[in-house]
């Protein structure tokens, strides 16, 4: 047993980690999209006979993004058309550097905003990939917040002031 796991109360959950499992039409593609336009690295890759993705790992720095090629099948099968997408947050250590980054890969013919100081202490911009998903690449500049009028910031174990 570790000295983290002994430190753990006995009825909390060992978390090691949280990482999306995205699903897309063409895993190859989205592979090779994610490590050229973002900069992942890749871990592993798991292809059939043809050499095509079925399933791969990808790293994010120490975060790991699982992701998956699934058929049209896949969806009809629950009713939908395709994948709806989702939001992932990479926290970067420089958004601007990572935007210029992603920006020149993309090209000068993809609209992409640029980062945006937000009043939570972020500096932040979200590109789309090409499965529909979101990504938001978030520095982190400050602990200050600052709320609209008449909101109010409630943590965890603290009973909310009125």
């Amino acid at each position: 047993m570790s000295s983290a796991e002994a430190d753990r109360p006995e009825n909390e959950p060992g978390y090691l980690g949280l990482a999306p499992y995205l699903y897309y039409a063409d895993a190859t593609e989205a592979v090779a999209w994610l490590v050229r336009v973002f900069g992942f690295t890749e871990e592993v890759r798991f292809a059939d006979a043809s050499g095509e993705v079925f399933q791969a790992t990808l790293c994010a720095g120490p975060a790991k993004i699982q992701l998956a090629g699934v058929g049209p099948e896949y969806w009809q099968a629950k009713g939908v058309d395709g994948p709806v997408g989702q939001l992932n947050i990479v926290y970067v250590p420089d958004a601007d550097a990572q935007y210029e980054r992603v920006r020149a890969a993309l090209g000068e013919d993809v609209d992409l905003d640029a980062p945006q100081d937000q009043p939570y202490g972020a500096r932040v911009f979200t590109v789309s990939d090409i499965g529909g998903n979101s990504w938001t690449f978030w520095q982190q500049f400050s602990d200050t917040v600052e709320l609209p009028s008449g909101w109010r910031e409630v943590r965890a174990g603290e009973p909310p002031t009125e």
